[in-house]
């Protein structure tokens, strides 16, 4: 979900939480977790320690279920089989250990190897944590993992045509799988061990939270078209892109982007929309709980810089990926943190980092 040590005293320590929760093994949720994501490794770093190990272990467990479905060169059977094995694990519904050995050989990235090769540690730290938290994180992970399953059913086979979702729907429902449900499960986590207390509504919070998590999928799938196509996969719905007189191959053509245009730039809008309820769920959020804000803000702030990105470069040209740079990134971190004390200047960020 929305990806520093303590940086001021007086920040969120997580003291709300009075039960005692082991904690994962320490390189699991540094150096793997770095090496397998930097930019939510600094997420994970800016939260409270009430919350750190949860949301990191889920995180991996998450990591560790995208890479045995995106292992492309294993049968598509035995990942849907892989990824059965590990559910009914999480789910605490069996016993029997899990081996990914020949997945873990088929990885490029040592870090993914790794990842596949420790799964039975982290499922050793997912039980050690109190059942409140078990259940929260097994039915995140449930739900994230239906997502890739039905992802993998979707676009197997695919080699001469590309296939494509079907309808907006089919849009929607794909990002709160694989997204929007992670922000429910932020939302209960944050709620249970840093302010259960406060008098919040919790409604707004849950909903706006699912619609954060989706604004962030969206950009992906915008950002990531040419690339998503050259797998065979189109997640921009066949309805509405034959609506246009386009179908899912045409955009293999750079030649394509005027008649795409209007539609993509429909979709920017939404995953705007949703990221603009991304900044209100996190200003919604307690003023005191300085990390957690920071930590919602800073992929909200690069989702927006990359939308406006998107709206100026060429989106089907695959020999560009378009991105927010490294130091842009930092330059935006920075900046929240030093405006967190101005509360208009702090809030005039999300306007500031739309702006093309």
């Amino acid at each position: 979900m929305p990806r520093l040590e303590n940086r001021a005293r007086g920040m969120d320590t997580g003291r709300h939480s009075s039960s005692f929760h082991p904690h994962p093994p320490a390189s699991l949720l540094t150096s793997l977790l770095r090496d397998v994501s930097r930019s939510f490794y600094l997420t994970l770093r800016a939260l409270p320690g009430a919350i750190r190990p949860q949301i990191g272990l889920a995180y991996l467990l998450a990591r560790t279920t995208d890479t045995i479905a995106d292992t492309d060169l294993v049968p598509l059977n035995l990942r849907l089989q892989a990824l059965d094995a590990l559910r009914v694990r999480i789910l605490n519904a069996g016993t029997h250990r899990l081996e990914f050995g020949e997945l873990a050989r088929q990885q490029g990235a040592a870090a993914e190897r790794v990842l596949l090769e420790r799964v039975e540690e982290a499922l050793a730290a997912l039980a050690a944590l109190s059942s409140e938290d078990q259940a929260r994180i097994r039915a995140v992970l449930e739900t994230i993992i239906s997502g890739q399953e039905l992802d993998l059913r979707r676009f197997a086979g695919q080699t001469e045509r590309i296939a494509a979702l079907e309808t907006d729907t089919d849009l929607d429902d794909y990002t709160y799988r694989v997204a929007g449900c992670v922000g429910e499960f932020w939302t209960k986590m944050c709620r249970a061990h840093l302010f259960p207390s406060a008098p919040l509504d919790d409604a707004f919070l849950l909903s706006h939270g699912v619609r954060f998590g989706k604004g962030l999928q969206l950009v992906n799938i915008l950002r990531d078209l040419p690339a998503d196509l050259r797998k065979g996969r189109c997640y921009l719905p066949a309805k509405a892109l034959a609506a246009h007189g386009l179908t899912p191959d045409d955009l293999l053509l750079t030649a394509s982007e005027p008649r795409l245009r209007p539609l993509y730039d429909s979709w920017l809008g939404t995953a705007q929309a949703h990221l603009a309820a991304g900044w209100d769920y996190t200003n919604a959020l307690p003023r005191a709980c300085v990390r957690v804000r920071l930590a919602c803000a800073w992929p909200i702030l690069i989702g927006v810089r990359t939308l406006a990105l998107l709206r100026q470069g060429p989106v089907l040209d695959a020999s560009q990926r378009i991105r927010v740079r490294r130091d842009e990134v930092r330059a935006w971190m920075l900046r929240s943190v030093a405006l967190y004390p101005w509360l208009s200047a702090w809030q005039r960020l999300f306007t500031k980092a739309a702006a093309k």
